[in-house]
């Protein structure tokens, strides 16, 4: 039993941690790891394209199979264009529905106010569009550099750590929820033994003591740096499709501010 916990996690640290459920398992990377360990297809994680794929072939000594195919277009590290959602701020109605719909909790807003993504943290996955009742989501492309191994494993393990707090806040809020359950049906047992298992994974005390910490220091700061990414994108892509001097010189007002606000 410990080999076969093992092998899981083995997979689990290939996959991304997008937590899309692209692969099939509305649950994210954790149940598909362990249904690759029971013998499922390993060429089935979307984000993590032909790199991933390859990967798990490896690790698992089964033959390469060709990964399943991305609606976006290959970047230079074989793996899909990463997207990133962005909220139309002035069109959000502030219904709180992607707040719940987002594994990683990279969206922030009250109910009746303006939501908006963390681009820091947002994964690409898609699960915000959906539950949108305006639909003002886009998923732009993320033009930062593309991550080195170190970087990418650091991201998906902090992204792997606030899925599980996400799934465990989101559990203990069900009984309360007025609403519906965006994910239902969540395997909890499948992740509170792997939480008991990995001292990375944060119990949902730690984790909620650690939230509230984060907002009380860095909310303002948080939440400015992501409108001016958002205000920057926008104007971004609509000068690509026609330049104007007045939004250029926005433009490059707003970015200055951006490397000010990164700096303090």
């Amino acid at each position: 039993m410990n080999t076969q916990i093992s092998l899981i996690q083995n997979i689990d640290a290939l996959l991304p941690q997008t937590q899309c459920g692209l692969c099939g398992h509305r649950d994210g990377c954790l149940p598909y790891a362990k249904s690759i360990a029971e013998g499922e297809d390993a060429n089935k994680c979307v984000p993590g394209g032909q790199p991933v794929a390859d990967a798990l072939a490896a690790l698992l000594k089964r033959a390469v199979l060709p990964a399943e195919a991305s609606v976006w277009p290959i970047q230079q590290d074989g793996r899909p264009q990463r997207m990133k959602a962005v909220i139309r701020e002035d069109e959000c109605i502030g219904c709180t529905k992607c707040i719940s719909a987002c594994p990683v909790d990279a969206i922030i807003g009250s109910g009746k106010l303006m939501h908006t993504v963390l681009t820091d943290l947002c994964t690409g996955c898609e699960l915000c569009i959906p539950p949108c009742p305006v639909d003002c989501i886009d998923l732009v492309e993320d033009m930062q550099l593309l991550p080195s191994k170190t970087a990418r494993t650091a991201e998906q393990d902090n992204l792997r750590q606030r899925y599980y707090a996400h799934i465990q806040r989101e559990e203990q809020r069900s009984a309360q929820r007025k609403g519906p359950v965006v994910r239902a049906e969540i395997d909890t047992a499948l992740f509170a033994r792997f939480s008991m298992r990995s001292d990375n994974v944060p119990s949902i005390e730690v984790a909620e003591k650690s939230d509230k910490n984060s907002v009380t220091q860095d909310a303002k700061t948080t939440i400015e740096l992501a409108k001016l990414r958002t205000q920057i994108k926008k104007l971004e892509k609509q000068l690509s499709v026609r330049d104007d001097e007045k939004k250029r010189v926005l433009l490059n007002d707003l970015t200055q501010q951006l490397t000010l606000l990164q700096g303090e």
